[in-house]
C-alpha cells in the first residue's frame, strides 16, 4: 500500500507542465495536512519534477533526462538572476538552447534569434517586441520594466519577459556559470549508469527456500542474491557462506544476512566502490525512493566505470583538473618526481600556495605512485601535511613520494614537497586500494 507521500508525488507527476502547485491546494485536493503536502513538493521539487520561482509560486516543469541536463528552463533562469517575471508566465516550464547578448543594431541583432533562444537586453522596448514576434523568451537587464502591450504579447505568446538588476555581462556569466556546474555534474558517474536492471537480476523471495538458491546457482553461476518480500522491498542478502550444511527446505529468511548495505540510483559510482571496499562486499542492491529493488551493481562493474571515467575527457573541468593538469612526470628510474609550477589560481588571499591545492597536489602525486606498485583505483582515507615553508606565485616545486607500504588493500606513502633543494612541505599519505 504506498504512502501519503507516494500518492502526492504520483499526483504530481500527472499534473500537467506549467500547472501551478500549492500546499494548500494538494492538501485540500488528497485530504492530507499541509506538513505532509509541503514535504512531498518540496521531495518532488529535488526529484526536478517542480520548481519553485520567487514571487510566481511554484511550477510542474519536464524532468530532464541525463543526457539534456546542460539546458536550461526559464524557470531556473529567473532564479540564477533573481529575477522577477514581468510576463509570458505559462512559458517558465519552457527549455532554452542558446542566450544572445542585444549588444547591436535590431536588424544584424535578429539574425541570432530564433525560436526557444533567450535575449538578454536592456530597456529597449522595439527589441522586446520583435524578440518575442520571434519565438524568443526576453532577459531585461538594469531592473528595468516593460511596456504594457509586451507584457500582454508575452502572455499571448507563452513566452517569459524576465526583469533583473544585474547588468548584461553578470548575467551572461551567472547563466554560464549554471550550465557549466551542470557539464561537471554530467561527468560524473552514478549508480543509475551502470546497474545491472531488475529484468537481468536473480533475486529470492523471503518465502523461497535454499534448494531455490541451488536452482539459481546452476542457471547465473552467480553466489550472491537479494533477497526481497513480495512488496519487492529488500530484506536480506544471501551468499554461498550462508547456505553451507543447510538443507534445502531450510528457508531463505533464516539463512540471509539481513539489513544489509544498498545504494540509490543517484549514489556516486565512487561511493558506491568506497562502501564495497570498506565493507569488503561484491554485490550492492540498488534502491528506488520507494525503497524497492530495482538491480543491483557488482565489483567489476563499478570497477569499469571507474576505469571509463579516466579515459574519457571532461567536458567541464573541475578545479581537480585545472590544478592536477600543471603536474609534469620528470621521474628519474631510480625515485619518482613531479614538478608543478604555481600559477596564480593555485594561491590563498596572502599570494601563498593554497593549502587545498598542496592537498591536491599530494594526493596526485601519491596515486601515481602506488598505481606503479599495484594496477587498480584508490579512495585516499587519511592524509597529514606539515607545512614547513610557504611557496609564492610563479615557483615551481618538486614533489617527491616514496611508498612505505603495499598490501592487498592498504597503501601508504611519504611525500616531500620542494622548492630551490629545501623541504618547504611533507605528508603522509594512506589509501583504500580497489583490487581489479
Amino acid at each position: 500500500m504506498t504512502t501519503k507521500h507516494e500518492q502526492i508525488l504520483d499526483y504530481i507527476e500527472t499534473l500537467e507542465v506549467g500547472s501551478k502547485i500549492s500546499v494548500r491546494q494538494i492538501a485540500r485536493e488528497l485530504k492530507v495536512s499541509e506538513g505532509t503536502a509541503y514535504r512531498a513538493i518540496k521531495d518532488a521539487e529535488n526529484k526536478g519534477t517542480v520548481s519553485t520561482i520567487e514571487r510566481v509560486g511554484t511550477i510542474r516543469i519536464t524532468k530532464k533526462e541525463k543526457e539534456n541536463i546542460e539546458k536550461l528552463t526559464y524557470a531556473e533562469v529567473v532564479n540564477v538572476v533573481d529575477g522577477q517575471v514581468l510576463g509570458g508566465r505559462n512559458g517558465l516550464h519552457k527549455t532554452l538552447h542558446k542566450f544572445v547578448i542585444g549588444a547591436m543594431k535590431l536588424e544584424a541583432m535578429m539574425r541570432y534569434v530564433d525560436p526557444g533562444s533567450l535575449l538578454i537586453v536592456g530597456n529597449r522596448d522595439n527589441v522586446h517586441k520583435i524578440a518575442l514576434e520571434a519565438g524568443a523568451a526576453v532577459l531585461i537587464t538594469g531592473g528595468f520594466d516593460a511596456q504594457d502591450d509586451v507584457k500582454k504579447m508575452a502572455d499571448a505568446y507563452d513566452l517569459p519577459i524576465i526583469s533583473t538588476s544585474y547588468d548584461s555581462f553578470t548575467v551572461a556569466t551567472m547563466i554560464n556559470r549554471a550550465i557549466y556546474d551542470r557539464l561537471i555534474k554530467k561527468e560524473i558517474a552514478l549508480v543509475s549508469d551502470i546497474l545491472t536492471p531488475l529484468t537481468k537480476t536473480s533475486f529470492l523471495v523471503t518465502t523461497e527456500n535454499v534448494g531455490r538458491w541451488h536452482e539459481l546457482n546452476e542457471k547465473t553461476l552467480h553466489s550472491r542474491y537479494p533477497v526481497v518480500d513480495p512488496n519487492m522491498k529488500v530484506q536480506g542478502i544471501v551468499t554461498s557462506k550462508d547456505i553451507l550444511g543447510e538443507r534445502n527446505e531450510t528457508p531463505i529468511s533464516k539463512v540471509m544476512t539481513k539489513h544489509p548495505l544498498t545504494v540509490n540510483e543517484q549514489t556516486s559510482v565512487a561511493s558506491a566502490a568506497h562502501t564495497m571496499i570498506w565493507e569488503g562486499i561484491e554485490m550492492l542492491p540498488v534502491l528506488d525512493q520507494y525503497h524497492r529493488l530495482i538491480g543491483i551493481i557488482s565489483r567489476q562493474d563499478v570497477l569499469k566505470a571507474l576505469q571509463m571515467i579516466q579515459q574519457q575527457p571532461q567536458i567541464g573541468e573541475t578545479f581537480d583538473d585545472l590544478i592536477t593538469s600543471q603536474i609534469k612526470d620528470v621521474s628519474t628510474p631510480s625515485e619518482s618526481r613531479y614538478s608543478c609550477e604555481i600559477t596564480p589560481q593555485m594561491t590563498s588571499l596572502l599570494g601563498t600556495l593554497s593549502y587545498g591545492v598542496v592537498t591536491t597536489l599530494v594526493t596526485e602525486a601519491g596515486s601515481r605512485v602506488l598505481k606503479k606498485y599495484k594496477k587498480g583505483d584508490l579512495v585516499v582515507e587519511n592524509i597529514t601535511l606539515y607545512f614547513i615553508k610557504p611557496v609564492q606565485i610563479d615557483h615551481t616545486i618538486e614533489i617527491v613520494p616514496k611508498v612505505l607500504e603495499v598490501s592487498r588493500k592498504f597503501g601508504k606513502v611519504d611525500v616531500e614537497i620542494y622548492h630551490e633543494g629545501s623541504v618547504v612541505g611533507k605528508a603522509l599519505m594512506m589509501a583504500q586500494l580497489i583490487d581489479r
